[in-house]
């Protein structure tokens, strides 16, 4: 039994019983009988099942979001977008379940017909992490469902209670249309289920978000058994600010992109690279925006800024700063924890280091920027890239060959490659993830459906 706590006081929520190995082995047993059952419905009347999730979600959309609030420390208008998320994908899932096709091709042949036929792999196991404990499962459960896979979700630990709301939603949802809410299953469990769900056979497809350290172990473990992954890991993400750029937009889309989430996105960013023209300047602007943060509880409507999820993230915010100030940062501001309950901590900006600095190189899940200083269109593309993650990316400037460089070649090597607004957030319609260390997997809008199934030829 784990108790679930609430970040903003530290006070136990409730307590739940997490699954063990029996349990797991169940629970694969009666989804992968309940993808019998799926996989002979015809793909527009699955879609017509996600579309009555999507619904189901809608009439809960806000108590789902305070309990996000609540259980994560998110604040309460990005909980209820995080649900808002899923309705989103469901939409789009929908419109996806009658357009899923392969091309008929020429056949060399004489009276023959050479067709691609896409089929569902069968049972996506997908595992999340605490940051987004509902967009993410419905990133991969919508677009898995209407391909005609069954689901097995295990969730973060520390958000279980999400996991269990969730997932009775949808089970509601199924049973009422006489299917098997097995279809969409899920195990409450650590790192024991994490490594069975990897190790085993039966998952045809494993979907990873979180840490690139945990993500490694997981697709060493699914690739000694030629099974597939996808992986979401770690991001370093960068935003770039030219001389020409207009800083009306860049004020507030550095301080939502370093501070949304306390910093806990995998496409927060945490390098703000300033031309040496403009860095004094935007600084001291930045400075007075994050004066004005307003830090409060996360299901409070005024707050802007919530706690971080657990006590070792305050740790290793605390970790982070000092190994900063060793390397040669300046706190410009923040770098403090806040005394009030809860696992509060400044919103914190520091200059004055190189671009190759240690820290600088190290993604801490935490609200911490560092700003640094460039010259040349040339070096800073180059400063970007040289992270070992390649998430998300973003460049302020008004210089349309720049842009066009920027998105080539020999600009962002990230899966995500913003021009003048935020490296975080994403759109459903767009295929999300990234390069390198951040694993190279591809969830939700595009052609990324393809993941979930098989292709015959």
């Amino acid at each position: 039994v784990v108790t679930t706590y609430c970040p903003a006081n530290n006070e136990p929520i409730a307590s739940v019983r997490q699954g063990n190995l029996e349990d797991y082995e169940e629970t694969v047993k009666k989804a992968k009988e309940a993808w019998k059952v799926w996989a002979d419905i015809p793909a527009p009347k699955r879609g017509e099942i996600v579309r009555q999730i999507g619904d189901a979600l809608r009439q809960k959309i806000k108590v789902l979001g305070s309990l996000v609030s609540l259980e994560m420390g998110k604040i309460f208008v990005e909980g209820v977008g995080e649900v808002q998320e899923y309705v989103d994908v469901c939409d789009y899932a929908v419109g996806l379940s009658r357009m899923i096709g392969g091309p008929i091709l020429p056949s060399e042949r004489p009276g023959h017909a050479l067709i691609e036929q896409w089929n569902p792999v069968g049972l996506v196991g997908v595992i999340t992490a605490f940051n987004f404990p509902v967009a993410v499962y419905g990133w991969n459960s919508a677009i898995a469902m209407i391909c005609g896979n069954a689901c097995l979700w295990k969730g973060a630990p520390t958000t279980s209670l999400i996991s269990v709301a969730v997932t009775k939603i949808i089970a509601k949802v199924l049973e009422d249309n006489k299917l098997p809410g097995a279809i969409c299953s899920l195990v409450c469990g650590g790192a024991d289920i994490g490594t069975a769900m990897a190790r085993d056979d039966r998952m045809d497809l494993l979907s990873f978000t979180g840490s690139t350290k945990v993500g490694k172990q997981v697709a060493l473990m699914v690739q000694e058994r030629f099974g597939r992954s996808l992986l979401e890991l770690g991001g370093n993400n960068a935003i770039i600010v030219f001389e020409d750029a207009d800083l009306n937009l860049v004020i507030p889309s550095a301080l939502f992109a370093a501070v949304g989430t306390a910093g806990q996105r995998c496409t927060t960013a945490r390098r703000l690279f300033l031309h040496e023209s403009i860095h004094d300047e935007v600084v001291a602007k930045l400075a007075k925006a994050y004066a004005q943060v307003r830090i409060g509880d996360p299901w409070d409507s005024d707050t802007l800024y919530g706690p971080l999820h657990t006590k070792e993230a305050v740790k290793t915010f605390l970790d982070a700063v000092e190994q900063a100030k060793q390397q040669g940062g300046s706190v410009v501001c923040g770098g403090k924890v806040i005394n009030r309950p809860g696992n509060y901590v400044e919103p914190t900006i520091v200059t004055g280091l190189p671009h190759n600095a240690p820290i600088v190189h190290t993604e801490t899940f935490a609200p911490i920027l560092y700003v640094l200083k460039f010259k040349e269109e040339e070096e800073v593309f180059v400063w970007n890239n040289e992270v070992k993650q390649g998430l998300s990316s973003s460049i302020f400037t008004k210089d349309l060959g720049r842009i066009f460089r920027w998105l080539g070649p020999k600009g962002s090597d990230c899966g995500i490659v913003n021009v003048n607004i935020p490296t975080s957030g994403a759109e459903i319609g767009g295929a999300f993830g990234g390069e390198k260390h951040t694993g190279g997997g591809r969830e939700s809008g595009s052609d990324s459906w393809k993941l979930y199934m098989r292709r015959s030829t």
